[in-house]
């Protein structure tokens, strides 16, 4: 049989449309659906990763539940982070005056009053410039933690939605009392 006249363009064409799609008898995972628009259907949704796909109600409950804890996982992070900066101020108080604290004239004072397992590395300064960039890394931390709920709460699916907000206010309660309810961050 001759197909040399046969378009084999638009057959190819005709094909593309198809690449990607679960149809019924295929095996492998439906595609994932994006939403641009609020709704409250959750078949196919995919959460941040297409393997993070929810297929059914089992599967969105669990979705639900796991998105609870993370939102409440971000409120714990804030809170060990405020807690580990008092920490460090109290530490940076306590600490000893080092020669680049202002003691020129007296280097001999420092090394006198300071406990001799201090001495080394220990002053005012330096203390301060190790819990800087412990501050620092643990601020990445924060704000990756917190783009990635923004992106999950981008899904546009109401029942997800539901779920930061709900692990918010329930992380709030758990970890957030020595703070106030106004926000201080513009994403979650």
């Amino acid at each position: 049989m001759d197909h040399s006249g046969h378009d084999h363009a638009a057959h190819a064409h005709a094909m593309e449309g198809h690449e990607g799609h679960h149809m019924p008898g295929m095996d492998g995972p439906a595609k994932c659906s994006m939403n641009m628009l609020f709704t409250w259907d959750y078949q196919n949704v995919c959460v941040v990763f297409r393997q993070w796909q929810i297929t059914s109600p089992l599967s969105l409950v669990v979705t639900l539940a796991a998105i609870v804890a993370l939102v409440a996982g971000y409120e714990a992070l804030r809170e060990g982070i405020r807690r580990y900066e008092t920490s460090v101020s109290q530490r940076v108080e306590t600490s000893p005056r080092g020669i680049l604290d202002g003691d020129d004239d007296h280097p001999e004072t420092v090394a006198e009053t300071t406990p001799f397992f201090l001495r080394p590395g220990q002053n005012k300064s330096e203390v301060a410039r190790r819990a800087h960039v412990v501050k620092s890394v643990l601020y990445g931390l924060q704000n990756f933690y917190a783009f990635m709920i923004m992106l999950i709460f981008m899904t546009y699916n109401g029942w997800i939605m539901i779920a930061v907000s709900v692990g918010a206010g329930l992380g709030y309660l758990l970890f957030g009392s020595r703070t106030t309810a106004v926000k201080d961050t513009a994403c979650h």
